[in-house]
């Protein structure tokens, strides 16, 4: 797939770039996206939650009254679960919610939401560029210029850029990424790929 390569005023530089078919242009597998996204979603999740159960409470294990004879119903301690302030009948306890997704199966992860991006028309290829300082508004008057302001744009860097990233850090909905760092649920919730020239090469070999 051949892609237009744009300065960062938006206008054409006169050259163009070969996407690999390998990456970019392969029939997207669903389901492979679907298992890396809830790979990401539960690794997310601290799994902090605690409920105290019977044992735990601090409270009387005196018989509140006999078994028989009162009318009422049989009641065991004040910690019992049908009492106010009582214990919690099987809640919830801390775990690990990681799921084990094979590398093989995140590659393809990748390669397929990049290929649908690439179908859709979703990425922009621009040549490389830099700040000597952070330049929040300069960094939005790029992306306006690319016309990916308001699409949720991830400009990918083949680097990490510290002055980029703090340009970009205010802007919202705007993210910058490293390729290394690409990963699919990234992609996917992106409407917009801004691709630097550079990055192309590294975001191949992170898919392969």
């Amino acid at each position: 797939m051949q892609l237009e390569v744009v300065n960062i005023k938006g206008e054409s530089t006169g050259r163009s770039v070969e996407l690999p078919d390998s990456v970019f242009g392969i029939e997207p597998h669903e389901h492979s996206v679907w298992l890396d996204v809830k790979r990401y979603h539960n690794a997310q999740r601290q799994g902090t939650h605690k409920s105290k159960e019977r044992w735990e409470i601090s409270g009387s294990t005196r018989k509140l009254h006999k078994q028989k004879g009162t009318g009422g119903s049989r009641k065991g301690d004040i910690n019992s679960p049908v009492f106010r302030g009582g214990a919690r009948v099987f809640g919830p306890r801390p775990r690990n919610y990681d799921i084990q997704v094979n590398a093989k199966v995140r590659r393809l992860a990748r390669r397929s939401a990049l290929s649908s991006k690439a179908r859709t028309g979703s990425i922009i290829v621009v040549e490389d560029f830099s700040f000597d300082a952070p330049k929040t508004q300069a960094f939005h008057q790029i992306l306006r210029a690319l016309q990916a302001d308001a699409k949720r744009p991830l400009t990918v860097l083949p680097g990490y850029d510290k002055t980029l990233y703090l340009s970009c850090r205010n802007l919202e909905k705007a993210e910058i990424a490293p390729a290394k760092d690409l990963s699919t649920y990234r992609i996917v919730q992106a409407g917009v790929l801004v691709i630097t020239e550079s990055a192309i090469e590294q975001i191949v070999e992170n898919c392969q």
